[in-house]
């Protein structure tokens, strides 16, 4: 339902739809199954383009070439690597010319519309580069899900400045989207641990404990795979499979990239990689976190889905050109949406959680990854947030608290979002919120894929303005901004409550 809007919140003419020409190349295995017994498609119409005579080759690449190369970058390149997923299926001793490989790649190879269903769902971080601006602007970087065929969705980004009065500008999109390659992956012993304890499976705890003390602090892949070896011996195969499953699992979450240097950040996109995310990354709630040495993190949140389940992972970099994700574990790691703050309170990590699947709370972590039972701060009391709660982002520090943007779920499953207000030092304290939405779907924001909704994933302070980009039915984007001032003095005194102290 659409409510009356407030003085102080601002819709900007900015609006993000899908764009069906942000496309990325990717392998193309037309038919695994068999085409009849002992021969496979893929087998097949390698045949078919090795038959193709000198000439025809040429012509067909020379085709292809005019078609599809300024849609992409290094596109022959492509075309080899895909080329060498058939390698295995060439006749023995067989040489390919440059071009016959690069069409087969090219047979090998699709198009893949990024935004073809949809972009939603945004959140904004301050980007690492603030050169070259004028005084009182700052370059802005937004993460989007883009939801593709198949209702995959990936990251994308996008760049833009807000100046000294709030005004906002959005950069053009780039002309090309860029993958990345994976790097080599370390990983931690006591986060697989503790991800080992939330599998919850006491038949293996023994086991668990025998393959992890013959790894160190760091292992790689290949340490593991070393240590389940040793293991083989002395299990059932039955037993021996579903522990290597277990470990498996885990590691295969755990994945490091890098961009090429050439790269901008807006022609960047990260697509699934881990079995937990195959069916999408959804919902980067992207932050700068200052470590208590002043360094700086980018860090975000984002659930993973497969298709029947979902699960948080942590995405962090240092520059948003090289990026890891890993699990995240614990109670306080539960259901969607934990949204960290942008600094640590009372020496710990805090972050929002909605572990019980409707109330807002805090949890607290000591490394990012493992967090704690969550501590409730509000529950659906609202008549505009009855069905469930959420937030919307990393909370902003404000001079009179934490501004926290909320999201509530309400008649007709609408979405709307609002607003609370915690204590800096005790964020378990609530300060203020508001009683009736910040934002609530407008007349034309309410049809979509999701209709009736808006939701923001991050929102960025600038001076006294409130930078909120914000999905709209899950179909598009838009970006508000909100005054400060009135925002703060709108947060009604909460009602006294009771709570615990974040744990120590």
């Amino acid at each position: 339902m659409t409510r009356p809007g407030r003085a102080w919140v601002h819709r900007t003419a900015h609006e993000l739809r899908p764009d069906p020409t942000r496309v990325v190349a990717l392998p193309f295995l037309p038919g695994q199954e068999p085409a009849a017994p002992g021969r496979w498609r893929s087998a097949d119409l390698l045949s078919r383009v090795l038959a193709l005579s000198d000439a025809e080759v040429v012509a067909e690449l020379d085709a292809v070439r005019r078609a599809f190369t300024r849609r992409h970058r290094g596109l022959e390149a492509t075309w080899r690597a895909h080329a060498a997923l058939l390698a295995h299926r060439l006749p023995v001793g067989t040489r390919l010319s440059a071009d016959r490989e690069h069409l087969v790649g090219a047979y090998f190879t699709k198009e893949y519309a990024l935004q073809g269903a949809a972009v939603l769902n945004p959140s904004l971080v301050a980007h690492p580069d603030q050169s070259g601006l004028a005084a009182g602007t700052l370059r802005f970087a937004m993460t989007l899900r883009a939801v593709g065929e198949g209702h995959l969705s990936s990251v994308e980004w996008r760049t833009g400045t807000v100046d000294a009065a709030g005004a906002v500008e959005l950069d053009p999109a780039p002309a090309v989207a860029v993958l990345p390659t994976a790097t080599p992956v370390a990983y931690v012993r006591a986060d697989v641990a503790r991800h080992l304890e939330d599998l919850g499976d006491d038949a293996f705890d023994a086991d668990d404990d025998a393959v992890l003390a013959t790894l160190g602090a760091r292992f790689t892949v290949e340490d593991l795979e070393r240590s389940l070896t040793r293991l083989r011996v002395q299990r059932p195969a039955e037993g021996m499979a579903r522990l290597a499953e277990r470990f498996a699992r885990i590691a295969a979450g755990t994945w490091a990239v890098e961009y090429p240097v050439d790269s901008t950040l807006a022609e960047r996109v990260l697509m699934p990689r881990a079995p937990a995310e195959s069916n999408g990354i959804e919902d980067v709630r992207m932050l700068r976190l200052v470590g208590p040495d002043g360094g700086v993190t980018y860090a975000g949140t984002y659930t993973a889905y497969d298709g029947r389940a979902i699960s948080l992972q942590l995405l962090r970099s240092t520059d948003l050109r090289r990026f890891d994700a890993a699990p995240l574990s614990g109670p306080g790691a539960r259901d969607k949406g934990l949204a960290i703050f942008p600094r640590q309170v009372g020496g710990r990590f805090l972050a929002m959680s909605r572990a019980d699947q409707e109330s807002n709370a805090v949890a607290a972590s000591d490394d990012l990854v493992h967090w704690d039972s969550p501590v409730r701060v509000e529950a659906p009391d609202e008549p505009w947030g009855l069905v469930q709660l959420g937030n919307c982002g990393p909370p902003v520090e404000t001079e009179r608290g934490w501004v926290v943007l909320t999201h509530g779920v309400g008649p007709m499953r609408t979405y709307s979002i609002g607003a609370l207000l915690l204590d800096l030092d005790d964020p378990t304290r609530v300060l203020g919120r508001l009683r009736e939405p910040l934002l609530s779907p407008a007349e034309d924001e309410r049809s979509g894929y999701v209709p009736n909704a808006v939701y923001s994933c991050g929102a960025l302070l600038h001076g006294r303005t409130l930078v909120v980009p914000y999905g709209c039915s899950d179909s598009r984007a838009r970006i508000a901004t909100v005054e400060l001032d009135p925002l703060l003095d709108a947060l009604a005194p909460e009602r006294p409550v009771r709570h615990r102290a974040v744990p120590r």
